[in-house]
C-alpha cells in the first residue's frame, strides 16, 4: 500500500443516486478543492462545519441553494481535500453543479475512484474499501451487518494477527539460516517450529471457514435443482420465484440449458438453478444440458433433487444421487402431490427412510411450499452462514486457499525434508496471498478490477 497519494488531479461525481429524491450530494476530492470552492460558493467552509451557500455559475446566478462542508486532508474519507454539496435532488440541477466544477478544473471521477484513493491514502484497508460497496449492495440485513463489521475492521484485524505470527515464525527460521551455528537458534529444537505451525494452520482454517460463510452471506445461496425428466423442476422455480421465468411443458427434456432466477428466502438472497433433466440419452444437446446440470450441482451450497411422488424414488434417482459432490446439502422433493393417492402418499411415507430430508408439495397448487421455504429459510440458509461475522468476496477465498496450500506445503517440508530454507519460502508465499486480502500485496491490474465494480461517486 502506497503512502500519500500522488495524484495532481481533482475529481467530482454524485455521490447519491441518479433518480429524484430530496437531495442530491455531490462529492469533490483533490488538491484543487481549496480553489474551486470560493468560485462555485463562496469562501471555504471551516473543516466539519455545515453551512447553507448558494451554488453559482459561471456568471454569478444561482444553480441551487443547499449545505456545503469541507473536509480537510488527510482527516477525509480519501484522505485529500474533500467538499461535499447537498443540493435538491433533481438530476438536472445536479448534472449543472457538475458542469460547473468541470468548468473550474476538476474531472469526472472513474468508478470507485473515491474509495480507492481511501486505499492508496492509508485510510482504509483493500477489504475496508470492498466492504464499503458491499454495504451499498446488501440485500438483506444480516449481509449488510457483515459488511459494517469489515468495514469496521474485523476481517483485516484476523487478517493482520496471522501475518504477524508468520511473520515471527518466519524471522525465527531466518535467524537460524544467519547463525546456524547458535544453539538458541536451533530450529528444530524442542518441536518449536512444528507446533507453531501447526498452530498457524489451524488459525487460517478458521479464518477461511468464517470468510467462507462471509461470502455466502454476500453473495447468497446458489441451489440446484436436479431431478429426471417432467419431475417438476421448471414448475418448482417459477413457484419460488412468483413468476414464470422457465419453460414448462408435459414433454420431458424441455429444459436443455442452465436457468437462474434470484430469490429471498426467509431474508436471504438466493439464486436458484433449474437445470436439465438426468436420464440416458445419446442427444448431444441432451448429454450437454446434462454435463451443465452436474456442473451446477458442482458449484452449488444445496441441490433440491424432484422426483414425481406418483413414481416414487427409483434406483436411478438414487444413482445420480449418490453421484452429487462430497458435502453438498441435498433435499429431496416429492412433487406433484395434488395428483397422487392415498397409496400413494404412503409411498411418500415410506421416503421419509431415505438419508436427506423429504418434502413432499405440488409446485401447481402451492401445497408444502410454505414448508419448503421455512426448510431452505431455516435450516440451509441460516445453518450455511451461521457464525458469520463479516463478510467476505471470492478473491479472499482464492487468497486464503492458497496461504492454507503455503502452510501445508512448509508442514510437508518440515517433515520430509528438513531445510529452513524451504520452509521460510512456503510461510513468506503464505504472508503474500495474506496480504493480498487487505492490499498489503497489491497490483495495479488487481486494484482496477475491484474498484472498476464500484458505483461512480465512491
Amino acid at each position: 500500500m502506497s503512502g500519500a497519494s500522488a495524484r495532481p488531479d481533482t475529481i467530482a461525481a454524485l455521490a447519491s443516486g441518479r433518480d429524484r429524491a430530496g437531495i442530491a450530494v455531490i462529492r469533490v476530492s483533490g488538491p484543487g478543492v481549496r480553489q474551486i470552492t470560493p468560485a462555485i460558493i463562496g469562501d471555504l467552509p471551516a473543516p466539519r462545519h455545515a453551512v447553507h451557500r448558494s451554488i453559482c455559475s459561471a456568471q454569478g446566478a444561482v444553480i441551487d441553494y443547499g449545505l456545503a462542508l469541507f473536509f480537510a486532508a488527510p482527516a477525509s474519507f480519501t484522505g485529500e481535500d474533500v467538499l461535499e454539496l447537498q443540493g435538491h435532488g433533481s438530476p438536472v440541477v445536479a448534472d449543472a453543479i457538475l458542469a460547473r466544477l468541470f468548468e473550474l478544473g476538476a474531472r469526472p471521477a472513474e468508478a470507485g475512484e473515491f474509495s480507492r484513493r481511501a486505499f492508496e491514502n492509508n485510510r482504509l484497508s483493500l477489504d475496508q474499501a470492498e466492504a464499503t460497496a458491499d454495504v451499498i449492495a446488501a440485500e438483506s440485513a444480516a449481509a449488510a451487518t457483515a459488511a459494517v463489521r469489515s468495514l469496521e475492521g474485523e476481517f483485516a484485524t484476523r487478517a493482520n494477527t496471522l501475518t504477524r505470527s508468520l511473520t515471527a515464525l518466519r524471522a525465527w527460521i531466518e535467524g537460524a539460516l544467519d547463525f546456524p551455528d547458535e544453539e538458541d537458534v536451533d530450529w528444530l529444537a524442542d518441536g518449536q517450529i512444528g507446533e507453531r505451525l501447526n498452530q498457524l494452520q489451524i488459525d487460517l482454517s478458521s479464518l477461511s471457514r468464517e470468510a467462507g460463510q462471509g461470502a455466502r452471506l454476500r453473495d447468497g445461496l446458489r441451489i440446484a435443482i436436479l431431478g429426471r425428466p417432467n419431475a417438476g423442476k421448471s414448475s418448482l422455480v417459477n413457484t419460488l420465484a412468483r413468476r414464470e421465468t422457465a419453460i414448462v411443458t408435459t414433454i420431458p427434456g424441455t429444459t436443455r440449458d442452465v436457468v437462474t432466477e434470484q430469490v429471498e428466502l426467509n431474508g436471504l438472497p438466493a439464486t436458484l438453478v433449474d437445470t436439465a433433466g438426468l436420464r440416458d440419452s445419446d442427444n448431444p444437446i441432451e448429454l450437454e444440458g446434462m454435463r451443465r446440470a452436474r456442473n451446477a450441482a458442482e458449484h452449488a451450497n444445496h441441490v433440491l433433487y424432484v422426483f414425481d411422488a406418483h413414481e416414487g424414488l427409483c434406483a436411478t434417482d438414487r444413482t445420480h444421487l449418490d453421484a452429487l459432490p462430497a458435502g453438498v446439502g441435498v433435499t429431496l422433493i416429492a412433487n406433484k402431490i395434488d395428483l397422487t393417492t392415498e397409496t400413494e402418499g404412503g409411498r411418500r411415507t415410506a421416503m421419509a427412510e431415505q438419508s436427506e430430508p423429504v418434502i413432499a408439495l405440488s409446485a401447481v397448487t402451492g401445497v408444502g411450499l410454505e414448508t419448503l421455504i421455512d426448510h431452505l429459510g431455516a435450516d440451509v440458509a441460516r445453518g450455511a452462514v451461521r457464525g458469520a461475522t463479516f463478510s467476505a468476496r471470492r478473491r479472499h477465498l482464492d487468497a486464503l486457499a492458497r496461504a492454507e496450500q503455503s502452510l501445508q506445503s512448509a508442514a510437508t517440508r518440515l517433515v520430509e525434508d528438513g531445510a529452513p530454507e524451504l520452509v521460510a519460502q512456503e510461510l513468506a508465499d503464505a504472508q503474500a496471498s495474506i496480504g493480498e486480502i487487505t492490499g498489503a500485496v497489491s497490483r495495479d491490474d488487481l486494484l482496477g478490477e475491484i474498484f472498476a465494480t464500484f458505483c461512480i461517486g465512491k
